[in-house]
């Protein structure tokens, strides 16, 4: 099978990259392991994305938030950094932006099935479900991967968008920073007796982080990130116990919770490609990326990060040049390395800080939340990143 583009990875970041380039005329087919019904159908997974403006407006864009069921969407008005036993809070509002809210929080399942309607039935683009591939190659003008039947799939680019332990990264020999924890993030949606105001809490607590992520009426989405054999005791409580513990564990700062459905378990790792691109190739979503969850940044870079490939792409295809040429991967690394090493950074310096029980650590870290709170500069800093608007 020939076509313009190989999409390897029907992901959120590979959806909307072949979305982004759907009225261009380009020819393009995404591969993925996992069965049709699986990719137009996900069931919940527990996640909630807090999605910020400008990846608000990507999904308008696509047409993607046309098909966002509205009861899921939740606005996120205000954001709040709580750090141990300390009363003191660190907050964040929209402030003088004139913004109805921070952002907005949407089940990632309802988000990765709006991104599969927008291809759904696109005349140039065909999706191949349920098809493993055993190697790709690449000569001056194409790419090819083979599938594991033997047929192949060529196109002028191919593009890795299949998580963040990519198999696509390693056959491009594409080496990367690959940090494992060793702790689990746990996410349930709790019903709460007390109303949550539509605001998100982090909470650093110690040998605990605690997230409440506000959901629609008297419900929140709780992201607890604990040693990973902590988490997975608590996976094994029955419903009434995990209850119970989490209420203890929010020190019943929403009243008594009860499990809403069900709950899952992510081991926690954070990556780091050290390319982006390679020879006719280039890398997406958490391929190039795959932050640490703590400032929920991670989704809204895989988005913004396709669009500017996408850009790219587009560009050269209007002048008439090579859509996998040098010039458009290198155009790509670099606009998204610069909007992405800082955040990947600066983000895993938070996460240290704020994990250490080191007592210096937690002197730290108060000081740090207070002189914050004091620093217009600063707050404002942080809520744009927060909007990126």
């Amino acid at each position: 099978m020939e076509c313009d583009i190989v999409i390897i990875g029907a992901g959120p970041a590979g959806l909307a990259f072949a979305s982004s380039l759907a009225k261009t005329g380009l020819s393009i087919t995404l591969i993925d392991r996992q069965p049709l019904d699986a990719i137009a159908e996900p069931v919940y997974d527990g996640r909630e994305i807090a999605l910020t403006h400008h990846s608000q407006n990507i999904l308008h864009d696509l047409g993607a938030w046309a098909y966002l069921p509205h009861d899921d969407i939740a606005p996120l008005q205000e954001a709040r950094v709580l750090n141990g036993n300390s009363p003191f809070a660190l907050s964040f509002d929209t402030g003088q932006t004139g913004a109805e809210a921070l952002g907005c929080l949407v089940s990632n399942c309802h988000i990765r099935k709006a991104l599969f309607r927008c291809i759904e039935g696109r005349e140039k683009i065909t999706l191949l479900a349920g098809q493993a591939i055993r190697s790709i190659s690449h000569s001056q003008k194409h790419v090819a991967a083979e599938l594991a039947d033997g047929s192949y799939v060529t196109g002028k680019l191919l593009v890795g968008a299949d998580s963040r332990f990519s198999w696509v990264r390693d056959q491009l020999g594409i080496a990367a920073e690959i940090n494992r924890l060793g702790r689990g993030m746990l996410v349930a949606r709790m019903q709460h007796e007390k109303p949550h105001g539509k605001i998100a809490t982090e909470w650093f607590d110690h040998y605990q982080t605690v997230a409440m992520l506000p959901l629609r009426n008297n419900y929140s989405s709780a992201v607890v990130t604990l040693p990973i054999g902590e988490a997975e005791a608590l996976m094994r409580l029955s419903e009434k116990q995990f209850s119970t513990e989490i209420t203890q564990r929010y020190r019943h700062h929403l009243g008594n919770m009860e499990l809403d459905g069900t709950r899952h378990l992510y081991p926690l790792a954070t990556t780091w490609s050290h390319h982006f691109v390679s020879d006719r190739a280039a890398l997406i979503g958490d391929a190039a990326v795959g932050m640490h969850p703590v400032t929920a940044h991670g989704f809204n870079l895989g988005l913004s990060g396709q669009r500017l490939l996408a850009e790219e792409v587009s560009s050269a295809l209007r002048k008439g040049q090579d859509i996998g040429g040098a010039r458009v991967l290198r155009a790509y690394e670099q606009a998204h390395r610069r909007a992405a090493a800082s955040l990947y950074r600066g983000t895993n310096m938070l996460v240290r800080l704020f994990t250490d029980e080191a007592p210096p650590s937690r002197v730290m870290r108060h000081v740090a939340l207070r002189v914050a709170q004091k620093m217009p500069l600063v707050r404002s800093s942080i809520r744009s990143m927060l909007m990126a608007r």
